[in-house]
């Protein structure tokens, strides 16, 4: 059943992760511009395998230029300042950042900044679905049958389509002012 294929996706993510806890709470995140013009970011939520859009958030990025790092930087920064402003008890027992290497370790200098290095983080690249985690020089690749690797795609991908949505949504009113 349904139940029983995404806590075995949780098990074989804290596994393959080597990460503390099963990940039941998941935030997602994406950059979406056009040669760093109307930059957007999207911060998707996914708890026990499933997208809770009451929690999504939606970033402008000031962030001036096209470069995807700085932004993820500053929506990252933006995201977890205000979960430690807030008092905010929740925190999400993994972060995938949509990237390969570099935006792993963007989101690693954020986290460390904010003294938050005790939540995983992860990097998960389009091309190859290559899986990139912090101290581990290669990337790892799931099967493509694997319930992990699916689950971290979905985060991935309505994180890209959450930021999409917006993106388009800002040009088109931007069309029109």
């Amino acid at each position: 059943n349904q139940e029983e294929q995404v806590k075995g996706a949780l098990l074989d993510l804290k596994d393959y992760l080597g990460i503390p806890r099963i990940p039941r709470l998941i935030e997602g995140f994406d950059i979406s511009n056009i040669s760093g013009k109307l930059a957007v970011g999207s911060m998707v939520v996914f708890e026990d395998g499933t997208p809770k859009k009451s929690r999504y958030r939606r970033y402008r990025v000031d962030t001036q230029g096209p470069d995807d790092y700085a932004m993820m930087r500053e929506v990252l920064r933006r995201r977890y300042t205000k979960l430690l402003d807030s008092g905010e008890d929740e925190r999400p027992d993994l972060i995938v950042v949509d990237g390969g290497r570099g935006q792993l370790n963007t989101g690693l200098e954020v986290l460390k900044s904010l003294n938050l290095t005790s939540i995983p983080i992860i990097g998960l690249a389009k091309e190859f679905e290559h899986i990139f985690i912090p101290d581990y020089p290669s990337p790892i690749i799931l099967p493509s049958n694997s319930r992990a690797l699916h689950l971290l795609m979905r985060v991935r991908d309505e994180a890209h389509r959450f930021a999409v949505t917006y993106h388009k949504t800002l040009r088109t009113k931007d069309i029109q002012d």
